[in-house]
């Protein structure tokens, strides 16, 4: 097992720089979630730790050891793809066995691991089938098995359930964190969809344009964003943000404010001072709650509200928020302001 550290990590490509000056630690056994919207530089961060990727500034340490200069190969890391990477013309166990066959491990030895990666992921039936006989989540559980019985000192995982459909998405997230209880390693997992980072990650790295934004537990980003990308970001639906002045209740006026308050935060205001105050928009039923959108000085404002409280677009709607539940950020900068 391993820790890992970046140091000053830049790279560019030509004149371009699109990952600006990364500083990180990453204890040993830890989770770490990279995420954020496409192009931010995290998959790119991600393939410059596993090696295949050139850095152009800074240092790389795995367990304490720089590793800029070393072959992929040689950084004893393993790598889960979005896209499974197996060998279609070997069986399942051929494919989970192929790098320690490689790397000359003993016939006893590679059978014992393999045998073992199988039970963890329950995919002990599929060792005699060719990939092709596979549905999607069991491709990935033999692409997770496959690095599993490398024994790595630290798991990278990029974008590895983003082929999935959406209820298998759900299932494989469950596997993953079943996956972490049996196998404590240092792992690295990229993703652009928040709730795998918020259900996944003992800390989240959120990046924007090659920067980091904030480190943090999940609770961390969600209870204190650090700025409106973040507030932006985390959260489904995300962060209201509206200009502070537009809601004198708040009892922050400055045209020098913006005013944060998620959805499900907004609350029925029966006999209090409202908050927010306008008609319906947009009525979208849940089931067990409905989002009701409206419009604050030219701002959509959504709340997740009770079922039927809101039935219909047009209808007049009232809603307040403790005062605890209301963030302020600089206008100009974005930035998290302490009230």
């Amino acid at each position: 097992m391993a820790g890992l550290s970046l140091r000053n990590v830049k790279k560019s490509f030509g004149e371009v720089e699109v990952v600006h000056g990364v500083d990180l630690e990453i204890a040993d056994r830890e989770f770490v979630v990279f995420v954020g919207p496409s192009g931010c530089g995290k998959s790119t961060l991600l393939r410059m730790i596993a090696g295949l990727e050139d850095i152009s500034a800074g240092e790389i340490a795995i367990d304490g050891r720089v590793v800029n200069e070393l072959d992929p190969k040689d950084r004893d890391i393993a790598m889960v793809f979005q896209d499974y990477a197996l060998y279609p013309h070997m069986t399942v166990f051929e494919n989970m066995a192929f790098s320690l066959r490689y790397r000359g491990i003993d016939r006893q030895e590679i059978h014992r691991r393999v045998d073992e990666a199988a039970r963890i992921l329950d995919i002990e039936p599929y060792l005699a089938r060719m990939p092709r006989q596979l549905s999607g989540g069991q491709r990935q559980r033999v692409a997770m098995g496959r690095a599993i019985v490398r024994d790595p000192k630290v798991f990278l995982f990029d974008e590895p359930l983003s082929n999935l459909d959406a209820k298998l998405r759900v299932q494989m997230r469950s596997e993953i964190k079943r996956l972490r209880e049996r196998v404590a390693t240092t792992t690295i997992y990229v993703t652009h969809d928040q709730i795998e980072a918020m259900t996944l990650a003992d800390r989240i790295v959120i990046l924007n344009h090659g920067r980091i934004e904030q480190i943090g537990t999940p609770e961390d980003v969600y209870d204190r964003p650090a700025s409106t990308f973040v507030a932006g970001f985390i959260g489904a639906p995300p962060m209201n943000i509206v200009p502070a002045a537009a809601l004198p209740a708040a009892g922050h006026s400055s045209d020098t404010l913006l005013l944060g308050v998620r959805p499900e935060h907004l609350v029925w205001a029966a006999g209090a001072e409202p908050l927010v105050e306008g008609t319906a928009s947009v009525v979208e039923p849940l089931g067990s709650d409905t989002l009701v959108s409206l419009d604050v000085a030219g701002t959509a404002v959504v709340a997740r509200l009770p079922p039927r409280i809101v039935r219909r677009k047009g209808e007049a709607v009232r809603l307040t928020a403790d005062p605890a539940n209301l963030h302020f950020f600089d206008r100009s900068t974005g930035l998290r302001q302490t009230m």
